[in-house]
């Protein structure tokens, strides 16, 4: 009795060892093709950051000014020129990260850091775009009513719920195993190897992340532009405009974070269908699509300031009243400096008609 005891214990012991052995295998065997989005990613990365990084930059003090004015919509621009800055901050590491053959050099919590950063600013930036729609259709479908509902408390007060709620949403990547968050080795927030919690938190970003703010911005855009339609009061240009806006809108969002999430679903259907072997496979043929649209989504963040605050009648006017008064001083300090010039009056009646048209825009 003894003896069988140890001679099943020794079986136990080997089987474990040759299951473990052969799961080492398979880990080295399924080698994700890292090489072959090195240059794509770089290129897109470094053009959304040139781009991104100024635009973002004038539209948080454009933006400010809007909401010092008591612009409740400003609040919302405000935090999404914020956001998006923290977002494309993070882009030289991730360059530095994919030019280096997807070797992370600095410590395991620095990457869980970045990442957090970086997705965290992804979504509250869907979700404030959320916001931005539902605004403009409160203001567009209840002209009348909006005075007392869009009110900037009530904007912070929601714009506070979604930078704390969106943050602790994605807490649990500081928990859970560095294989379920891709870092394995040198890796950083690589896909890594399929598992029930990886599935559970991909239906979560698709269906909470993308798939019901895009309804709530195609019912926005929708009552806007059928309200827009149906109005007397509008010119023809107008409303070309309005609905150019509200289809770039819809269209911008689908082809920015549509692939990536349709990606992020896929693989969690494919979790509960293929086996382990064939979910190496399919991760092998799906890693560079997975790569380029997590890439392709940053550029959101670089067309945002282009799409919504130029778009704005109150920010157009404010970088216009910007413009004027920086030609009207850089004018004076010409002429003050230049002594071959006379110094007629007509100075002072340049900037009175500058401060005049100030007063007539606010």
């Amino acid at each position: 009795m003894f003896m069988h005891r140890c001679m099943q214990k020794e079986h136990q012991e080997a089987g474990n060892k040759l299951t473990e052995t052969m799961a080492n295998n398979s880990n080295e065997s399924c080698k994700l093709p890292y090489d072959e989005d090195r240059i794509p990613l770089v290129v897109l990365y470094s053009i959304v950051f040139i781009i991104g990084v100024p635009a973002n930059f004038v539209t948080v003090f454009l933006t400010y000014k809007q909401v010092r004015r008591k612009n409740v919509l400003g609040i919302y621009l405000f935090i999404l020129s914020l956001c998006d800055l923290m977002y494309l901050f993070t882009l030289p590491l991730w360059m530095f990260y994919v030019n280096n053959d997807h070797k992370w050099l600095w410590s395991p919590v620095s990457c869980k850091i970045t990442g957090y950063v970086f997705f965290n600013n992804m979504y509250i930036s869907i979700f404030l775009l959320c916001c931005i729609s539902i605004d403009r259709y409160v203001a567009v479908v209840y002209a009348v009513e909006s005075r007392g509902l869009r009110q900037q408390k009530l904007a912070a007060i929601i714009t506070c719920i979604i930078c704390i709620v969106v943050p602790i949403g994605h807490a649990p990547v500081f928990t859970m195993e560095d294989n379920d968050t891709g870092q394995v080795s040198d890796k950083c927030f690589e896909p890594g190897k399929a598992s029930a919690i990886v599935a559970g938190f991909n239906y979560a970003r698709f269906f909470i992340g993308f798939f019901f703010p895009l309804c709530i911005l195609i019912v926005t855009n929708y009552c806007i532009l059928t309200n827009i339609q149906a109005s007397t009061g509008l010119l023809g240009r107008s409303k070309t405009k309005v609905k150019c806006l509200a289809i770039t809108v819809i269209v911008l969002f689908l082809v920015c974070f549509g692939p990536y999430h349709i990606i992020l679903l896929l693989r969690a259907v494919m979790y509960h269908i293929l086996e382990e072997g064939q979910n190496c496979d399919f991760g092998k043929q799906i890693y560079i699509p997975y790569t380029i649209c997590l890439g392709l989504s940053t550029f959101n963040s670089a067309m945002n300031p282009i799409l919504y605050v130029l778009a704005s009648d109150n920010i157009r006017k404010e970088l216009k009243r910007g413009l004027l008064s920086f030609r009207s001083r850089t004018s004076l300090q010409h002429r003050g400096t230049d002594s071959s010039l006379p110094k007629f009056p007509t100075s002072k009646n340049s900037v009175d008609a500058a401060q005049t048209l100030e007063n007539n825009n606010q």
